[in-house]
């Protein structure tokens, strides 16, 4: 039960992450729009990251980024830091400090 309400939350996170980077990266420069308001690039970011996210091992999860086994492809492991990143800042700018101790706790 508490495995599957942390795979809801953090699916919930990763789709709003993924689409602020894609609106602001993919979907102003013209990129069509497909499946979830995402292109496909982003679109299989996102179904990638949640497969990950659900066959996780550990128990508890730790960060993705404090894992000693990092489960992504090594190209798959940048795009996500770059889609966190960028959107996290994103958020911070816009007023949504609550982001800032998520990151740092």
């Amino acid at each position: 039960m508490k495995k599957e309400k942390r795979i809801k939350k953090d699916a919930k996170t990763l789709r709003r992450f993924i689409m602020i980077y894609c609106r602001e990266h993919h979907l102003k420069n013209g990129v069509a729009e497909e499946g979830e308001g995402l292109c496909g690039e982003c679109l299989e970011l996102l179904r990638y990251a949640l497969k990950r996210d659900e066959k996780c091992p550990l128990d508890p999860k730790p960060k993705c980024k404090d894992c000693k086994i990092h489960c992504y492809k090594p190209e798959m492991r940048l795009k996500i830091k770059e889609v966190m990143k960028f959107s996290g800042i994103y958020l911070i700018k816009r007023g949504r400090i609550d982001y800032i101790f998520h990151y740092f706790f």
